[in-house]
């Protein structure tokens, strides 16, 4: 390994440590985002039923039934 040798950072990597280093709540705000839209308690019955009410798919589409 050569004496000034450097571990490689990705020009991304070096983008998001600017963007962290420029806001440093940025983190708290992802995930408060991502509690808002993402991170909720699923119902259950809700799905079984979703699930019931699904329409199976011919193998074409647009073949008219025979």
């Amino acid at each position: 390994m050569p004496l000034f040798w450097k571990p490689y950072r990705s020009d991304i990597t070096e983008l998001i440590d600017a963007l962290k280093a420029r806001d440093p709540q940025l983190e708290e705000k992802q995930r408060r985002g991502r509690a808002l839209l993402w991170d909720r308690p699923l119902d259950r019955q809700v799905q079984a039923d979703q699930r019931d009410a699904e329409v199976p798919q011919q193998p074409y589409v647009y073949q008219t039934k025979v």
